[in-house]
């Protein structure tokens, strides 16, 4: 079978990604430290990642070393700077708008955003507010943001990921809404920036890809590495600095979800 040189390329890209064995958080760390940015990505449905994050969190934090958790589930402009280390959970959910109109679980992200205004450091949501979101789609500038490959793999990342049940009208405009969530993002995470320490973004494994995610969004040169948290052999195409390899988490059918979604 022929494989083209695109194909080649990219299969070279993915064996070059480093896989840290399961659980050595010290192995991770001494392969992505230090770095003033560190993008971590997720499958939301498996709970190791989050539980790598959390632990993340406070081995950055007892080192002296995390400035900033951002991350996807919360929405830019909400932040924890105002809350004392010892505040409740409530205080906390409140401060972040946490979970008003999305579906992130608190018990599930809580651990994580708690390890780390327990320690001090401020948590920013970095996602696009929804008031934004139509205006997003609109907004041809959007398409110019990325090379013409990056947009056309992500209009193709988006029909997949809708079980290409979109109408071909609404790719441009869906796909805009991503690139404007992974620009948010990177802005974001790069104001909460601080010399000698790392900003920790964390969001789903589409959002921090080296090759369509907020990477492509960062200026020329900004120093950062990638995580790609992988359950079983899922994300086997998102390439990264590292690889995380983690259980398999029971199957889902996605696809008939979002059928079921469409027929309401």
């Amino acid at each position: 079978m022929k494989l083209s040189l695109a194909a080649i390329g990219f299969a070279a890209l993915l064996a070059a990604c480093a896989q840290t064995p399961p659980r050595d958080l010290p192995a991770l760390l001494a392969r992505t430290q230090p770095t003033p940015l560190l993008l971590v990505g997720e499958q939301h449905d498996a709970p190791e990642h989050q539980q790598l994050q959390r632990e993340l969190v406070q081995a950055l934090a007892a080192r002296g070393e995390l400035a900033a958790v951002v991350m996807e589930m919360a929405e830019a402009g909400r932040d924890t700077r105002a809350l004392p280390r010892d505040a409740s959970e409530d205080a906390v959910r409140e401060a972040l708008a946490w979970n008003q109109g999305a579906n992130w679980p608190w018990p599930i992200y809580g651990p994580v955003v708690m390890a780390a205004v327990r320690a001090g450091v401020p948590v920013f949501g970095g996602n696009l507010p929804r008031a934004r979101m139509r205006e997003a789609m609109g907004e041809a500038s959007l398409d110019r943001s990325v090379s013409a490959l990056a947009l056309e793999r992500q209009r193709a990342a988006v029909r997949e990921g809708h079980c290409d049940l979109l109408p071909e009208g609404q790719i441009a405009p869906m796909t805009r809404i991503q690139l404007a969530r992974d620009r948010s993002l990177a802005d974001t995470a790069l104001k909460a920036l601080a010399p000698g320490r790392t900003v920790l973004l964390i969001a789903g494994n589409g959002h921090v890809r080296s090759d369509l995610g907020v990477p492509l969004h960062l200026p020329a040169g900004q120093a950062h590495r990638v995580v790609v948290a992988r359950a079983g052999g899922a994300g086997a195409d998102v390439p990264g600095d590292v690889v995380w390899p983690t259980p398999a988490v029971p199957a889902r059918d996605h696809c008939a979800e979002l059928r079921e979604r469409f027929k309401r």
